[in-house]
């Protein structure tokens, strides 16, 4: 008896998957693409005369790629392939976000930022500076722009038509290290030094900021920031020195006492007299000359006072007012 089975091509490999008594006609036959590995070895077993004939169309010098081995893997694994490809991929759940808090201005004021004063001063009294007709002009000497100064510049000042004497940017610097240095400011009782230069320009400094003590890496820092608007610190958001808008006036405390300081003024006082006449919850503002020669005359004081009858520095007017005030609020 003999029996005749169909079998697609990549089973009719004689040579491999066969004995050689048996007769396989090597035609591809792809559509009857079965199971037919077990069925081909049943009859084998049953039938040793089976006959395996393959059918199709006859194909010229059909070599096999693969051993008989590696054939049947791959029908072994090609169903699985085929079911994988046709599977619908699953929606792959998104986790829902958990909602962040909204953030106010009041989260990234002082962010990250070391704050000297460690007592909170909030219902305080506390004491604002304001330097007015700073010198601080940058312009182009060269190639490069710089802070003018009368030391560095007087030959580019008078090509200029410019009096040097008239660029004193270290007057401004002297007094800001005065006043940053104090123990009024350790102490937390320093609100915000504000500078307005010769050309309007204002400009906010923050209690907390280290100046530098050379004048030269000052004078770095000023030109950075009448260039970039704003100085923050390292890795930080905090912005330590900024331009602002004028008036200074909209960012003054409304229960303050704004006092004027001028060699020129006819009310010679003394600082620990006029002190003890001040509320002890009233804020001061004091608004002091960084120039080298004139006077101040702001329209937003109320009270214009000389403190010595003695023309004195910048630098060191706003030392004796932060030790006058370290004297009534004792402050050691």
């Amino acid at each position: 008896m003999t029996t005749e089975i169909t079998l697609p091509v990549y089973l009719c490999l004689p040579q491999l998957l066969f004995p050689p008594t048996f007769t396989v006609d090597c035609v591809p036959n792809y559509n009857k693409c079965n199971s037919w590995t077990m069925a081909v070895m049943e009859v084998i077993s049953r039938n040793n005369d089976a006959t395996i004939r393959c059918e199709g169309r006859k194909r010229k010098h059909v070599e096999p790629k693969h051993a008989a081995g590696e054939e049947e893997e791959d029908q072994q694994t090609q169903p699985k392939r085929v079911a994988v490809e046709n599977e619908e991929p699953t929606a792959i759940p998104t986790p829902t976000p958990t909602p962040t808090p909204a953030t106010t201005e009041e989260d990234h004021e002082l962010s990250g930022i070391p704050i000297a004063p460690s007592d909170n001063n909030t219902t305080k009294p506390n004491v604002i500076f304001i330097l007015e007709k700073a010198s601080l002009e940058v312009a182009k000497v060269g190639k490069t722009y710089q802070l003018l100064n009368s030391d560095d510049h007087a030959n580019f000042l008078r090509k200029n038509n410019k009096n040097p004497g008239d660029y004193r940017p270290d007057i401004t610097h002297q007094s800001l290290l005065s006043i940053l240095d104090s123990p009024l400011n350790k102490a937390g009782r320093l609100r915000t030094v504000y500078i307005k230069t010769e050309k309007g320009v204002l400009i906010e400094v923050k209690p907390f900021v280290r100046i530098p003590r050379t004048f030269k890496r000052f004078a770095g820092v000023m030109l950075e920031l009448l260039q970039k608007l704003s100085i923050s610190a390292v890795g930080k958001r905090e912005k330590l020195l900024r331009t602002v808008k004028n008036p200074v006036t909209q960012y003054l405390p409304l229960n303050s006492r704004k006092i004027g300081l001028s060699y020129s003024s006819e009310k010679l006082v003394d600082m620990d007299d006029y002190f003890s006449t001040v509320p002890n919850n009233m804020d001061l503002v004091f608004v002091v000359g960084a120039m080298a020669h004139g006077k101040i005359e702001p329209d937003y004081t109320e009270d214009y006072i000389a403190i010595s009858g003695y023309p004195l520095s910048a630098a060191y007017c706003t030392a004796m007012i932060t030790v006058a005030l370290q004297k009534k609020w004792k402050i050691l």
